[in-house]
């Protein structure tokens, strides 16, 4: 019987979690490790952090996702994986055995700059929203304004906060997004992204120098430090490298899929709607490598849809050219979030 582990629960393994709970696979052993039995939909987290959803409207217990697609549930984090031994090794020593391996375990936060670490990632999102409740927020900065950081600045600004939001980019995309940051009284700063973080926390972003309660770091993705160290092989940023099956180029035996992928062939956002459609690649692939059939090759969507929350309920949307704004899509958002969340609740 072929054992299938599955690390990680973004989105491309709750697809295949979804698909086995709906068709389960007799013949293959599965595993899911994960740090946490819930956790947070990224999608919907700026709605709970703007008092639009409560946070149990908002989680994935992904413990009985993986009982009801016949999975077994670990809770842990892998420290170390040893393909060539067919083992990942978890923090507390335990040695788990594959004879085929998923990847799913997005990305970190990365550290940019002098002083980050007196910064609040965004990540790994629990962590990020425990320390927020906690947290004071009459004044906070946010480094990076890419989609995550205008999302969680203006969900912020909606609860009353005094918000800045430094960017490296001179402008924020989607084009509509400028406009609707600065109209809700939101302090931007386009072409100014953060140089240092001093106690305080002090914020420095070339001359100016602003003390705020809080930092929030929003930057680019970073890969887990074990991809490279496990001998998978990496694109340059450490991020494993793999066929358009989503095959690691290295290892064959082992896929990749989500934020901590690269494709070789193409390239592919690191957003949780290319995650999803390769997750659905993924649940046929490891379908057929049970039954000794070659995978399917992942095509990505040309145009994915992008949906920005903006603090109250109101949303942007971008599709390739064509944009809108308005309530409308922050319902029609919030449906489709919603959707996703029952389609994973057993």
């Amino acid at each position: 019987m072929k054992r299938v582990l599955l690390i990680g629960a973004g989105h491309a393994h709750l697809a295949v979690l979804r698909a086995l709970k709906d068709a389960p696979l007799h013949g293959a052993r599965f595993a899911l490790v994960t740090p946490r039995p819930k956790q947070i939909y990224s999608g919907m987290l700026p709605g709970v952090i703007a008092g639009h959803y409560r946070r149990h409207e908002a989680e994935i217990d992904v413990a009985r996702l993986a009982e009801a697609a016949y999975a077994e549930f670990i809770e842990g984090t892998v420290m170390w994986l040893d393909p060539a031994s067919k083992v990942a090794t978890l923090e507390n020593g335990t040695e788990l055995e594959y004879d085929f391996a998923s990847l799913n375990v997005g990305s970190l936060i990365e550290p940019s700059f002098p002083g980050a670490k007196l910064a609040l990632p965004a990540k790994p999102f629990e962590a990020f929203f425990e320390r927020l409740r906690t947290a004071k927020l009459n004044r906070v900065a946010i480094a990076g304004a890419g989609a995550a950081g205008a999302e969680l600045a203006m969900a912020l600004r909606h609860r009353g906060a005094a918000v800045t939001l430094y960017s490296e980019a001179t402008q924020l995309s989607p084009p509509r997004t400028e406009a609707m940051v600065r109209g809700m009284g939101i302090d931007l700063r386009p072409g100014m992204g953060v140089t240092a973080i001093e106690p305080g926390p002090l914020v420095i972003a070339g001359p100016s120098r602003q003390e705020f309660d809080l930092v929030i770091l929003a930057t680019g993705a970073a890969p887990q430090s074990w991809l490279r160290a496990s001998g998978l092989e990496c694109d340059e940023r450490g991020f494993v490298l793999v066929h358009d099956t989503l095959q690691s180029v290295s290892h064959p035996e082992v896929f990749a899929a989500g934020d901590c992928a690269t494709l070789r062939s193409a390239t592919v956002p690191k957003s949780g709607v290319y995650a999803l459609r390769q997750g659905q690649t993924l649940a046929r692939s490891l379908r057929r490598m049970v039954q000794d059939q070659p995978p399917v090759a992942y095509r990505p969507q040309r145009h994915a849809l992008l949906l920005l929350s903006c603090g109250r309920r109101y949303a942007i949307a971008q599709r390739g050219e064509w944009s809108a704004e308005g309530r409308w899509l922050w319902w029609l958002k919030s449906r489709i979030d919603r959707s996703w969340i029952r389609s994973l609740t057993v």
